[in-house]
């Protein structure tokens, strides 16, 4: 039952989901705008009762919606849902200043209406994930880490002090507001990426130019001891710039994950198969499209003549180790139209057809077009192919990610996925891997444990893995880049100096530990030890 107050609605919700880790039924409130936020924080000040904000609540595998600790109310934002600058964007802007409501599929939706010169950086998570939810925590999109296109922050502190970061401090009457990134002095934006300093109640959101021209290149890496030398291929093509958007270098066990539900849609709805038939057919389809154990797949964009050298750029430097596809829209056109029709007498041609099939939403991640493709796979293999994106956390499936941050070296990232294998194999778990390049410097590896949420042993024993992995981790001096709610009070340390001076900033914007404590910090201060200096705030 919820009631509402002062244009905040007041309810419950649980907080069970795909980790298996949750803090159970807790109290929620809902904002409708900024002002409600600042009221939840009044309310949380007057009553000492701190608050986690949450966008959509959608951060499967890594808590969803749960706090870090117990005791918080849910500040659920998911209400706070407009485009706040939809007429200057109709007029000819190119930054949306977006609320945390708004989703991938919101403004896909009003960018195809209003202007569809534009596209943006999406991330192959489902379409109504929040925008500002991922950039916030460090996501990464298809083009790019997305933490890169967010400027501009409105934040409510945990005193209730509303700042502007930037230049956007100067009033949305300024020109400067939603153009300028960095704004002069001190980047305070920085602070409330992965941060508990206050809620991020808006932000400016770069939107891009679709290009004249685009295409996906794949290489497939025919020998796995080549692997060291793909990736420092990979890597090389990135500095270049001739990889410009975010390189995905998927393992066996993740690219079949992700096109099988897309396989099986298409042999059960346009071939007629059904029962065992359909699985056998559609393990046959994935083995002959899917051979390789390592694939990886690039955008490359600008103009004919630019997509044109960059894909002979690829070819000179991967060539000799790897299989080269590139594929666009006419060719996935053509590849339908001519194998759709041979689909009942040619078991190849069906078998192709249903690639393409599941490729396609996958493809559509290049020219902004997000898809609920990823969660779709994991819906069906837990039994629920009919459910909404949106259930994923209320149906059997059970995902853990432990996705470790990685040096720009080949021998050492095959060492350490080497390493990690081993743990996971150890568990009885095969790991679900990709390597993504999104800077020119390092790997981010996105890692991740299934299992069924039904059975309470393989639960204790996918968590259990999970820790494993993360020690091991810190045992080759390594981190995770995104860390999940129930690792949290592990990750922190109250004996080291960034940690400590991360608590001391918490005292500047959220003396009292209103907002999230806990996550991505210390959950209370630290204890004073012999020669070191105080923690106060200013």
């Amino acid at each position: 039952m919820e009631t509402a107050r002062d244009g905040v609605t007041a309810g419950r919700r649980d907080t069970g989901n795909v980790t298996g880790w949750g803090q159970g039924e807790i109290e929620c409130w809902r904002p409708r705008d900024l002002d409600g936020v600042r009221d939840c924080v009044a309310r949380a000040i007057a009553t000492r009762r701190p608050l986690y904000p949450v966008s959509t609540g959608l951060n499967w595998g890594y808590g969803s919606s749960t706090p870090p600790q117990p005791g918080a109310v849910l500040l659920d934002l998911s209400g706070m849902d407009r485009i706040l600058n939809e007429h200057e964007l109709k007029h000819g802007a190119s930054v949306a200043v977006i609320q945390p409501g708004v989703t991938q599929r919101q403004l896909r939706d009003f960018l195809a209406e209003f202007r569809p010169d534009l596209g943006f950086n999406v991330t192959g998570s489902a379409m109504d994930t929040s925008i500002l939810g991922n950039a916030l925590d460090r996501g990464v999109g298809y083009l790019g880490p997305r933490r890169e296109d967010l400027f501009g922050l409105e934040v409510v502190t945990g005193t209730g002090q509303i700042l502007y970061t930037g230049f956007r401090r100067l009033g949305k009457q300024s020109p400067l507001a939603h153009t300028h990134p960095y704004g002069l002095g001190p980047m305070l934006d920085g602070l409330f990426f992965q941060g508990n300093y206050g809620i991020v109640t808006s932000a400016c959101f770069k939107l891009l130019p679709r290009p004249a021209c685009s295409a996906a290149v794949s290489l497939a890496l025919r020998d796995t001891a080549d692997l060291a030398k793909f990736l420092d291929g990979l890597a090389l093509l990135k500095r270049l710039g001739v990889m410009t958007g975010v390189t995905h270098v998927g393992n066996q066990a993740r690219t079949q994950a992700s096109m099988m539900s897309g396989i099986q849609q298409y042999l059960q709805q346009s071939c007629g198969i059904e029962g065992q038939r359909l699985e056998h057919e559609a393990r046959r389809a994935l083995a002959t499209v899917a051979p390789y154990e390592w694939t990886s797949l690039s955008g490359v964009m600008g103009s004919k003549g630019q997509v044109k050298a960059a894909v002979a750029e690829v070819k000179r430097v991967m060539g000799g180790i790897a299989k080269l596809t590139v594929v666009d829209d006419a060719k996935l056109e053509t590849g339908m139209r001519l194998l759709h029709p041979l689909r009942h007498a040619w078991p190849w041609a069906r078998a192709n057809a249903a690639a393409i099939a599941a490729i396609r939403p996958l493809h559509g991640l290049a020219d902004s077009s997000p898809t609920d493709a990823a969660i779709a796979n994991l819906l069906w293999r837990y039994g629920r192919p009919e459910a909404a994106a949106t259930e994923l956390d209320a149906s059997d499936c059970g995902l853990i990610y432990v996705n470790p941050a990685l040096p720009m070296d080949g021998r050492g990232v095959v060492k350490v996925i080497d390493g990690m294998k081993r743990v996971a194999a150890a568990r009885g778990h095969e790991l679900h891997m990709t390597l993504n390049i999104e800077t020119t410097t390092s790997f981010v590896a996105v890692a991740n444990l299934l299992f069924d949420r039904r059975n309470d042993a393989a639960v204790a024993n996918a968590q259990a893995c999970a820790t494993e992995l993360w020690k091991y981790l810190r045992h080759e001096k390594l981190e995770v880049y995104r860390a999940r709610a129930d690792m949290m009070s592990d990750l922190v340390d109250d004996a080291d100096a960034f940690w400590r001076t991360a608590w001391a900033l918490k005292r500047v914007f959220d003396p009292d530990n209103l907002i999230a404590p806990g996550r991505y910090n210390l959950p209370h201060a630290p204890p004073e030890t012999p020669g070191t200096p105080p923690i106060r705030g200013v």
